[in-house]
């Protein structure tokens, strides 16, 4: 037999392994097979063993490290998403409802009440489709908004006799039902669109007294009702005491104070006043909208109920919008009177004298 013993690569050495591990075979049996001796049998057996433990034991020890990595920066994306959220939430607020509402997308894979539950939509509100008014209501509520703008302190007893003067049968309470409906109360000239809600907090009235000698010293705001040729939409504006002028507006086709906030995020975008006035409605008394008020340092002065001269500038805005605007077109749909309304707004800004400016528009009074 030669003396040069046989070397065995790697893979060799761990198909032996293998071999010694089944034990079929005996050492002798072992020995003679492979021309190895039993010592350096059993040296490569627990190198293998060793080594399958030590293989074992980095492959634990790298996931564990690796998990721990992976929590780590799902933690961190977790942080992230709900940082993002938040922002998202608070700013949606700023967004209408129905803006909110079309951000639904029922293909995705978020439940729908899910998607309605970060965009603080009322789920029921996506399939609501509201009833059209029919034609004659929607000739009342003309006639009634017509002689309302005329004569604020007709309430529903005086404006059904002025109806049947003009020949239109129609009972106190349907009149009491559509002032309702289109925000209207005959207590002083003002148009009471928005009711209040106890847990809102109300403000003082500020402006006894107050002197108004330049922009920006007081804005104020209130909706009134727009009819349209098959329904109705409501319109916000606001506007600088001083100079008259429409700082912004907003249409919407219902009293919810989203689309308040919208607009009053805008306005406060572009600059700030001193004192913000408005009436005590839902809308502008709720969290949303004096929050935005109060986070720019604005003071709130809320109108004594009832008082309709607290917001006169107002008051004498709405008549001047429907007199030479809103009567005298037919819009058929919102965008319409959207689109109308731009166009008023931009006359009544830069090109409508003000008598009571001295006969300057509110922009060169504004820039003054």
């Amino acid at each position: 037999m030669s003396d040069i013993r046989k070397r065995y690569n790697a893979q060799e050495k761990a198909r032996i392994v293998l071999d010694i591990l089944k034990g079929g075979m005996t050492q002798s049996q072992l020995t003679a097979k492979y021309g190895v001796h039993s010592t350096q049998l059993h040296n490569w057996k627990k190198q293998a063993l060793e080594g399958i433990v030590e293989s074992f034991s980095e492959k634990r020890e790298r996931q564990t490290r690796d998990q721990g990595e992976l929590v780590d920066e799902l933690y961190k994306q977790i942080g992230q998403l709900k940082v993002e959220l938040d922002w998202l939430k608070k700013k949606s607020k700023f967004y209408s409802a129905s803006k909110r509402s079309s951000l639904i997308d029922f293909d995705s894979q978020l439940s729908v009440r899910r998607q309605c539950e970060l965009l603080e939509v009322n789920r029921s509100s996506l399939y609501y489709r509201p009833v059209a008014a029919d034609d004659d209501t929607l000739l009342l509520m003309r006639l009634i908004d017509e002689e309302y703008t005329r004569h604020p302190i007709y309430g529903a007893r005086r404006m059904r006799g002025y109806l049947q003067n003009l020949g239109v049968t129609v009972n106190r309470k349907r009149i009491q039902r559509l002032y309702r409906l289109m925000g209207l109360e005959a207590v002083y000239p003002k148009p009471s669109l928005s009711k209040a809600i106890k847990e809102h907090k109300k403000y003082p009235y500020l402006l006894r007294g107050v002197q108004i000698n330049r922009r920006d010293q007081v804005w104020s705001t209130d909706i009134t009702f727009i009819r349209l040729k098959y329904g109705f939409v409501y319109l916000m504006a606001v506007i600088d005491w001083f100079s008259r002028y429409v700082l912004d507006w907003e249409l919407s086709i219902s009293l919810e104070a989203e689309f308040c906030i919208e607009a009053l995020a805008r306005t406060l975008g572009r600059g700030k006043c001193d004192i913000f006035n408005t009436d005590q409605g839902s809308q502008f008394t709720s969290e949303g909208f004096t929050g935005l008020l109060l986070a720019n340092d604005v003071k709130i002065s809320m109108d004594g109920k009832g008082r309709a001269l607290d917001n006169v500038f107002v008051e004498r805005l709405w008549r001047s919008v429907k007199y030479e605007s809103v009567y005298l077109n037919q819009w058929e749909t919102v965008q319409e009177a959207r689109l109308g309304l731009r166009d008023y707004f931009e006359f009544y800004n830069h090109e409508r004298p003000h008598q009571s400016l001295g006969y300057k528009t509110p922009w060169a009074m504004y820039n003054a």
